[in-house]
């Protein structure tokens, strides 16, 4: 990446205001990084906290020209500028997704959320007619989306490397939540932990939407049915920590699903296994850079970020030459630098460039909101074959 599309395209960088992701937020700094990391955008405003003092004392540590009290307001002043943001990145607790995410596209702004999309089905259908109705940009941060060793799995898929997909195999492991007393009894409840705020079900909406995003974007397939059972595996507590899963797939194949966030002992094992009628692709999150490949009829290769056989999406994706390791903040900066080159070619009123437009979009995550509501419909159901497709196309 070493031109920048972004300012050939509009003579400048893009601007960009925060909503959320202020003191303590983990994602916060990933998403104000991942944006700096290949210089599309600029910082001009944030509202970073629901305190307005911490708002304000947190952005002007960032050096943030305009911070505001909170996201209504600044949606509000940056409208009215004439050199106002031209992006809004979100990153607030899940349920006010839908009234920021309407509110800025509403005003013109292209959007960069994290996920997911919304915690209704009915909020996120709302999100996604008015992405299609403006035909603003809406980005929605799947960030292992952008590690190139996905994309290469995903090429492959696309190139016929790997045949007709028959099987898939998803995991994502987390133990973090292992402790019974987590969280504390006498303390205050995180909001992840309150089902109106965090979402219906916390494995899900944390990371099962990100294991189904990844299913489908290796592969290109929609789940049409799933059986499962959410529930919770360390006793007494009351949200969901765990989550299985059957799947079947539009075209015929079969998968299956696990995702949990008390395997004691386990930091962020995310994996997946794609098989088709011809070979089969292995990659997990931990050890990103590598890409296994075992054809039906050769021997197993391993493919690496600017390695041999690397296919276009994946090399564009990668920043050095081969044998320098790129993890997390490049993935998440991938997704950020695509959108941004859609974001400015939507803007100068030129064609964007195929190779950036597969970051996760509104649709996207529609489907992520119906896949969480499908298995715990399933679930409640003792595990009966529930649809996972969407009713309006």
């Amino acid at each position: 990446m070493d031109s920048n599309p972004v300012i050939e395209m509009l003579g400048r960088r893009l601007r960009l205001a925060v909503i959320g992701g202020g003191p303590g937020s983990f994602i916060g700094s990933m998403h104000r990084t991942a944006a700096r990391l290949d210089d599309r955008y600029e910082l001009v405003a944030g509202a970073l906290s629901s305190d307005p003092e911490r708002s304000r004392s947190v952005g002007a540590g960032l050096g943030i020209d305009r911070v505001y009290r909170d996201g209504n307001e600044l949606l509000a002043g940056e409208a009215a500028l004439d050199a106002g943001a031209d992006v809004v990145a979100i990153m607030t607790p899940n349920d006010s997704h839908h009234e920021y995410s309407m509110a800025a596209l509403g005003r013109g702004f292209d959007v960069i959320s994290d996920k997911p999309i919304t915690n209704t089905l009915a909020e996120a259908l709302e999100v996604l007619a008015r992405v299609e109705e403006t035909g603003l940009v809406f980005c929605l941060t799947h960030n292992y989306t952008g590690y190139p060793m996905v994309r290469q799995a995903r090429a492959m898929v696309t190139d016929g490397q790997l045949g007709e997909i028959r099987l898939v195999q998803v995991e994502y492991v987390q133990g973090g939540k292992a402790r019974p007393d987590d969280p504390e009894p006498d303390a205050d409840v995180p909001w992840r932990y309150d089902p109106v705020r965090g979402g219906p079900s916390l494995v899900m909406g944390d990371i099962g939407t990100h294991a189904h995003n990844l299913v489908r974007f290796i592969t290109g397939l929609e789940v049409s049915e799933v059986a499962a059972e959410v529930g919770h595996i360390v006793p007494d507590r009351l949200v969901d920590d765990y989550a299985g899963a059957m799947l079947r797939f539009a075209n015929g194949a079969r998968g299956s699903f696990w995702v949990t966030q008390a395997a004691a002992g386990v930091e962020n094992c995310l994996r997946i296994r794609a098989s088709g009628t011809a070979g089969t692709v292995e990659w997990m999150q931990e050890q990103p850079t590598s890409l296994t490949y075992k054809p039906l009829d050769g021997p197993v290769q391993l493919r690496t970020p600017n390695g041999p056989g690397t296919l276009p999406l994946a090399a564009r994706a990668s920043r050095i030459v081969a044998g320098h390791p790129e993890g997390f903040h490049e993935g998440f900066a991938n997704v950020y630098s695509d959108a941004a080159e859609a974001i400015a070619a939507r803007r100068s009123g030129q064609a964007a460039d195929p190779l950036t437009l597969h970051f996760p979009n509104a649709r996207d995550g529609v489907l992520g909101v119906k896949f969480v509501q499908a298995a715990m419909e399933s679930s409640a159901a003792g595990g009966a074959w529930t649809s996972a497709t969407l009713e309006v196309e």
